[in-house]
């Protein structure tokens, strides 16, 4: 099974935000996923996102692959840790 830590749009029209999963690459965007990583807001103003950085560590570390947007996400918590 090929996982990926992408997007998973939430909220409502005027208002998304999203949860930042590990899902099967096969599976739907907004469909089954294998766990929740962490949350991004882009219509919050500094710090939208979080992400639990040693899962999704853990999960890259097993072969996940991160969508351009996730990467995006990872390299600024990682920028903004030292």
């Amino acid at each position: 099974m090929a996982v990926v830590i992408r997007l998973r749009q939430e909220g409502s029209k005027d208002h998304t935000v999203y949860r930042v999963v590990a899902a099967d690459k096969r599976a739907r965007r907004d469909g089954r996923f294998l766990e929740i990583l962490g949350t991004y807001d882009p219509n919050k103003d500094g710090k939208n996102f979080s992400l639990n950085m040693d899962r999704v560590n853990a999960l890259i570390a097993d072969g996940a692959k991160p969508s351009g947007t996730v990467a995006s996400l990872i390299r600024k918590t990682v920028a903004a840790a030292g």
